[in-house]
């Protein structure tokens, strides 16, 4: 099913008259661009879905690439396109430290190599077949940095992905850090709220001391070495980073270097 949506969509030329454009009213908005706010999928499938009919405004299917829709109008997705979505898999990987997220490294290897039939968790509690063509449609949903471990998601499904990347915060990510260095006054209340990154606020942060050289973080966002850099304003330096959830989702007890798929009852 999938494959043949692919195909189509690479047959549709997308345009939009230009007198169209000029009769939509200001606040209308591209359908693709609407569902993807509403995190029914990527754009890009949207604009497939499309393309094969498969979506419904105000109960009229459209199959014109460019619609636009209005703030108030019901947009509804087929159950064939919900049910090839829901065919995809998603992946939930311990990545170890010297594993890239995604773009490979010079002597690096990036996570996905080590996705495949061999690496999968034997306590996997999906039995879904997993065959070493399922990977080509991976891509990470975030990063780890090669310097740190723990839970990496991988998947084909454009609607996890924009959740765990673009959930405007509303996804916890949570990490477990060792540190040394001695730690500022008033440091745990900065890093929980108040320092700046880049030039901008941090939003706030969980952050306790597990033991005495372990702290654990809850982050709401996701900058680059984000955490790092927050210890290092403080005094400390990281030694160690684990994440250890992602959303409602854990690391739990699947072992260094392999992976599980994300049952359909497991949500972020």
């Amino acid at each position: 099913m999938l494959a043949s949506l692919l195909s189509l969509y690479a047959s549709v030329v997308a345009t939009e008259p230009m007198a169209e454009r000029e009769l939509q009213p200001e606040s209308a908005v591209r359908l693709s661009k609407r569902m993807s706010e509403l995190g029914m999928c990527s754009r890009r499938e949207a604009d497939v879905f499309i393309a094969a009919g498969m979506v419904r405004v105000n109960g009229r299917t459209v199959s014109e690439l460019g619609s636009k829709v209005q703030p108030g109008d019901e947009v509804v997705l087929d159950r064939a396109a919900q049910h090839a979505q829901n065919a995809k898999p998603t992946v939930l990987f311990h990545k170890p430290v010297g594993i890239v997220s995604s773009q490979p490294e010079p002597g690096y290897r990036p996570a996905i190599d080590l996705i495949g039939p061999r690496t999968r968790w034997f306590n996997d509690p999906n039995p879904v077949s997993f065959f070493q063509e399922d990977v080509y449609g991976l891509a990470a949903a975030g990063r780890l940095d090669i310097d740190s471990s723990g839970l990496l998601v991988l998947t084909a499904d454009g609607r996890v992905a924009r959740q765990i990347i673009d959930g405007g915060g509303g996804v916890e990510k949570e990490y477990l850090v060792r540190v040394e260095g001695h730690l500022a006054q008033k440091g745990l209340q900065m890093l929980q709220y108040g320092l700046r990154l880049d030039g901008q606020q941090l939003r706030p942060a969980d952050v306790e001391w597990q033991n005495e050289d372990q702290l654990r973080f809850v982050l709401r966002e996701g900058r680059k070495r984000q955490i790092r850099r927050m210890c290092e304003m403080v005094g400390l330096e990281v030694t160690g980073l684990k994440r250890v959830r992602i959303g409602d989702i854990r690391l739990g007890s699947l072992p260094l270097g392999e992976w599980r798929l994300k049952s359909d009852y497991e949500e972020f």
